[in-house]
């Protein structure tokens, strides 16, 4: 009975119907070449058959909701496959607008506890001679590093490879979540001490932090970020929207700025925010504060959460993109300064702050009374170079798509793949309208910046 990290359970105990906790991810294939009418249904059938599933896909909340069941796990022994790898058709003509609205409402409804958490839906019907499919996986058993980790070892760089398994069934059955390799060689005595000198660290690396940030006032703090419209009571049904722009154009700001792709990455977010705010008169008069969540991964296998946090003053009150970058840029200079030398544990214990707002937003009514720590999330999660094929079949885009919160009403996930910088956002449907327009006035933030760089 393998016993969950604080970091996984959290997202099990913060989970309600108004707060689906899972992420996904959105893939267009194109369809191989010769593929027959009834290639999407014949392959979802083949999927099926596939009865060797990883044990982290096996793994189940213990007991029912409410009890110790959302601190360990157990073992599901008798997995439906069939309940997890589903098929839908879209409805005619099976636009984009078709694929994503399917989208968002599988991405809005939980995930059975009582049943290992997550579904993988293939969706026919796609205009352009194409599929999707559509993978949902709980916050608790992966974050959105590993979760891209995973699915770039489940495909193939190769396009006639036709031995490619789903991400859910390894091609060699591993024992990378067997409890009994875990526990080898553990000394309870020695994680105690560990855990306590890291505790220790974690407070005087806070206490220099406050001190310093008070004396130079050198960085954004959680608590300074304005109220928003994103900042209100949400609901758990979801609208979602994606979109890609090449690398190359965002490269070549980054070149003649002289800052980070990270940063052109968060000026394009800034600006489409600015814009969009503008337009509904809901423009806060003080910068709007982004969370940006940083992988505290090294080499790790596939699994768990590992998550540090930077907040980022994303310049809204500025009119100039230019102005806005040079913002951002110091924005995350001295966000990362913070966390240069500490340890893993201390990073999250500093990054657990900013969160504190969201657990008291669970609370009913708390989010009206409560200030933001930030005012949106924003994670950039890097992704494969090269093209991918699945069985012949050559991923086209992936899409990211993650978790609105009480009081965070949108959340922005982006992610690289084969030269694009592909952009997946996730609203409450019911709090943030007409979500589909951010992503032109992302392509209007991004021509903004090639302009600001380029005299």
């Amino acid at each position: 009975m393998p016993i969950m990290p604080v970091t996984d359970s959290m997202f099990l105990l913060a989970e309600s119907r108004e707060h689906p906790m899972h992420v996904g991810g959105l893939q267009l294939f194109e369809l191989p070449e010769g593929a027959g009418p009834d290639y999407v249904n014949d392959f979802h059938k083949q999927l099926l058959s596939l009865a060797d599933v990883r044990p982290l896909f096996r793994r189940r909340p213990r007991g029912p909701v409410g009890t110790v069941g959302q601190f360990a796990w157990v073992n599901d022994d008798h997995l439906d496959l069939e309940h997890h790898v589903r098929l839908s058709g879209l409805p005619r003509p099976g636009r984009v607008r078709e694929l994503l609205e399917l989208t968002s409402r599988l991405h809005g409804y939980l995930l059975d506890r009582h049943r290992p958490l997550w579904e993988f839906t293939m969706m026919d019907g796609l205009q352009g001679n194409r599929f999707a499919t559509y993978t949902k996986v709980h916050h608790s058993l992966l974050d959105g590093v590993s979760a891209l980790r995973l699915m770039q070892a489940s495909l193939s760089e190769d396009p006639s490879d036709m031995t490619v398994r789903p991400p859910w069934s390894p091609r060699v059955r591993t024992d990378v979540f067997d409890t009994k390799r875990e526990d080898d060689g553990f000394d309870p005595v020695r994680a105690v001490t560990e855990f306590l000198n890291e505790i220790r660290g974690a407070g005087s690396a806070a206490t220099r932090v406050v001190n310093e940030v008070f004396r130079e006032q050198s960085a954004t703090l959680s608590f300074q970020a304005p109220r928003s419209m994103f900042n209100v009571a949400i609901t758990g049904a979801r609208r979602f929207a994606a979109q890609g722009w090449p690398l190359d154009r965002i490269k070549a700001v980054v070149r003649a700025a002289g800052v980070t792709l990270n940063d052109v990455m968060l000026a394009m977010c800034s600006g489409a925010l600015r814009k969009y705010l503008l337009d509904l008169g809901a423009l806060p008069d003080r910068p709007l504060v982004a969370a940006i969540p940083m992988s505290l991964r090294a080499g790790e296998g596939f699994g768990g959460n590992a998550i540090g946090l930077i907040l980022c003053n994303l310049a809204t009150t500025e009119a100039d993109a230019g102005d806005r970058l040079a913002a951002i840029h110091d924005s995350m200079l001295k966000g990362k300064q913070f966390y240069h030398g500490m340890s893993r544990l201390q990073i999250l214990a500093l990054s657990a702050v900013p969160l504190i707002p969201l657990g008291i937003g669970m609370i009913p009514g708390m989010v009206k009374v409560a200030p933001p720590a930030f005012n949106v999330l924003i994670s950039n999660v890097p992704g494969p170079r090269k093209p991918l094929y699945w069985n012949g079949a050559r991923m086209q885009g992936v899409y990211p798509l993650s978790i609105p919160y009480e009081g965070q009403a949108l959340n922005i996930t982006v992610t690289s793949y084969a030269g694009s910088l592909e952009f997946g956002l996730t609203g409450c449907r019911g709090t943030v309208p007409h979500l589909q327009r951010l992503l032109g006035l992302l392509d209007e933030s991004l021509e903004e910046l090639e302009k600001a760089v380029s005299y």
